[in-house]
């Protein structure tokens, strides 16, 4: 990040050029379109590509020249964009910083002052990055992308491979950083390519359905929060404003996963038609070309405009043909991706559960059911099921308009929402399923169904 003598900012993003060494049509290419992304595993990774080019030479190491896409991006101080410009390059980087040593740094925890000292150099730029990350941050607040903030499970391995710990996900200055800096880079990419007239993979994420935003007020109504407007119509400002409201709450990832939920899932197409949650009208992915393969075609257009100028005619009709299969078997393999990484962390959730049966732990109700309800632990994210055959003291009545279980003859409640002390009672490796029992809810003790 430079300061420029008008006072802006001038941002430049630099990519490793993996189209260059990923020709198109090629044997790497074609392994690379079938796999369609990296999937990640606790402890393991399979990658779209080998890794002698994803660690080899198209990974930024200090030091060295490597070949990369740049996109430099002019930035007024109201986080306007003013000009952008996309190039070929090669950089040498400086150094190689862990987001955890950047974020000490930015944050005034380097006590001893050992970081600050041995980066004493690159100061001046984390400032100037800091300062720039702020003016894009309220950017964005402004027009009212949608933020989750929403911590994941990190599932932490001994040497041997058994599971340590279960706990949240650092996200710190320093990745909010550089996620900021990537939005930024991917909607100035599209941009140049819809301005250009040229074909890309885009980044869609549609208008939410209204059937779902009604459920959803719904269950905002339970915790005296509104929804406001018609939901025909919601922009994206109303569900931020929901998420600032609920933050720092204890139903925050509650709450949030329940919005999250209430939305569509955003897919890769061939045709530009925005993105919803980050309130842009153009969008792609062009950041990861070693571990998402629309980035890759996304790289691969933006050398032919750089290179040839923009595409007309048939040579634009042949080459905007094949980017309808682009899009689908991206959207199909990050599903597919995402699915395998669920379920292997789910499993690998119920082994790390399987020598406390008979400990307590507290957690949140996520889902109510005839048959029973779901609690999601409040510091390991595992969620397991309390049949409603255990909970005693009464017969229970499901009333799904309103997402509870009411007691017949006390009016008791397990609502969505609640916060309760559970047991771990049994667990299934096989099904990789968790079943609790029910001990206090909302701080009150709870009968338990003597089973016969």
């Amino acid at each position: 990040v430079r300061i420029l003598a008008n006072g802006n900012y001038l941002l430049g993003v630099h990519i490793a050029d993996v189209a260059y060494y990923v020709k198109e049509r090629s044997a790497l290419d074609e392994e690379a379109f079938e796999r369609g992304t990296s999937v990640y595993f606790p402890g393991r990774a399979v990658p779209m590509l080998p890794e002698r080019l994803s660690n080899g030479i198209c990974s930024l190491n200090p030091r060295v020249d490597r070949l990369t896409f740049s996109v430099d991006m002019e930035i007024d101080k109201r986080g306007r964009f003013v000009d952008r410009k996309v190039y070929k390059s090669v950089i040498r980087t400086k150094e190689r910083m862990t987001y955890t040593d950047v974020a000490v740094i930015l944050s005034g925890g380097d006590r001893e002052g050992s970081l600050r000292e041995r980066y004493r150099y690159l100061l001046p730029d984390f400032e100037r990055m800091h300062a720039l990350y702020e003016v894009l941050r309220a950017r964005r607040d402004a027009r009212g992308s949608i933020d989750f903030d929403l911590p994941e499970a990190d599932v932490l391995l001994g040497e041997s491979g058994e599971i340590e710990s279960i706990q949240a996900m650092e996200r710190n200055i320093a990745h909010r950083l550089i996620e900021e800096f990537m939005l930024a880079a991917n909607e100035m990419v599209a941009t140049e390519l819809v301005f250009a007239n040229q074909p890309g993979i885009f980044r869609v994420h549609q208008q939410p359905d209204p059937r779902r935003l009604e459920d959803l007020r719904e269950i905002l109504a339970e915790f005296k929060l509104k929804l406001r407007g018609d939901v025909e119509e919601i922009r994206p400002a109303e569900l931020q404003r929901i998420l600032k409201a609920v933050a720092g709450t204890p139903e925050e990832r509650f709450l949030t996963n329940i919005i999250l939920r209430s939305m569509k899932r955003a897919f890769y197409s061939e045709e530009d038609v925005g993105h919803f949650a980050l309130g842009l009208e153009h969008y792609c992915h062009f950041t990861s070309p070693i571990r998402r393969y629309p980035d890759l075609v996304v790289h691969r257009r933006l050398a032919e405009l750089i290179a040839s100028g923009p595409l007309h005619g048939e040579k634009l009709d042949s080459v905007a043909r094949a980017h309808p299969l682009y899009a689908m078997q991206s959207s199909d393999r990050e599903r597919r991706a995402e699915e395998a990484e669920r379920e292997v962390l789910e499993w690998k959730k119920v082994i790390f559960m399987r020598d406390k049966v008979g400990q307590k732990f507290a957690g949140i109700i996520t889902g109510v059911m005839p048959f029973g309800v779901f609690v999601e632990l409040d510091e390991i994210f595992v969620q397991g099921m309390v049949p409603i055959a255990t909970v005693g003291g009464d017969y229970w009545q499901f009333r799904e308009k309103e997402h509870r279980l009411r007691g017949e003859s006390t009016n008791r409640e397990l609502r969505l929402g609640d916060h309760v002390l559970v047991e771990v009672k049994s667990i299934d490796e096989d099904r990789h399923q968790i079943e609790f029992r029910m001990l206090e809810v909302a701080g009150a003790p709870i009968a338990t169904r003597q089973q016969r």
